[in-house]
């Protein structure tokens, strides 16, 4: 089996991936068995004035630091629990140490695989503003829309203020899903779960529409790359493709 790293960003997000691993590993493999697996966690902290400014070359500095010490331990891929840390792992910068999968590109994939031809993107104010999963979409030939600029800075408070710190509460829940149930009236057909964080307010239960977990569609899909059944990854960060 191949050795994964979690290039970790988030808390709450990074620990659903790990967790998932972990028991997508034990369904195939049998009891307490999964890949070795190994994390490196910078706290995000250290990055937030940067995010707020939109400043990544710091930020990305900071993962590619993650990444080397996931390569030092042996890893032989990477994934990045955190949607919005790939916008700095796609900027410009030296090649990663180790190839990953890319979050937008494991979501679109399935989005395709599952039929859907129009997709709602919840996450971050730069998850739902910026090219990358719009772009990752348009690649699948699939259509990617965010909700109102209202949502979106509800959505993005409730993520930095709750649920990056473990809250989760009944108020949020509904308001998210009176925002998915807007997107569904605007024609989408599936909702992103974009932000990692998120599959832990919002489930595919209480979902007006089927939900695209991004954190658990990364972790089974590194899964079937541990075990052989899927390639490698190419993918050493900057652009997409």
């Amino acid at each position: 089996m191949k050795h994964v790293g979690i290039l970790a960003h988030s808390a709450e997000g990074s620990s659903l991936c790990y967790l998932t691993l972990c028991h997508a590993g034990s369904s195939k493999l049998g009891d307490h068995m999964h890949p070795d697996i190994t994390m490196s966690t910078i706290p995000m902290g250290l990055s937030m004035s940067d995010w707020e400014q939109e400043n990544l070359v710091p930020i990305r500095a900071r993962l590619v630091k993650s990444a080397e010490r996931l390569s030092a331990a042996g890893c032989d891929f990477f994934v990045c629990p955190d949607n919005t840390a790939h916008l700095a792992l796609e900027s410009n910068g030296p090649e990663l140490q180790l190839p990953g999968l890319h979050i937008a590109d494991v979501v679109t994939t399935e989005a395709r695989r599952q039929g859907y031809r129009k997709l709602g993107i919840l996450g971050t104010k730069w998850t739902m503003t910026k090219p990358m999963y719009f772009e990752a979409a348009q690649r699948k030939g699939l259509q990617a829309v965010a909700p109102n600029e209202m949502d979106r800075r509800y959505i993005n408070e409730v993520i930095f203020s709750e649920l990056c710190k473990g809250v989760f509460t009944d108020v949020a829940r509904a308001k998210h899903v009176r925002i998915i149930d807007s997107l569904k009236a605007s024609g989408c057909e599936a909702i992103v779960l974009g932000c990692t964080e998120i599959p832990l307010l919002i489930s595919s239960e209480s979902s007006p529409l089927p939900t695209l977990d991004s954190t658990r569609l990364l972790a089974h899909y590194a899964l079937e790359v541990a075990l052989g059944a899927q390639d490698l990854p190419n993918w050493r960060g900057g652009p997409a493709n």
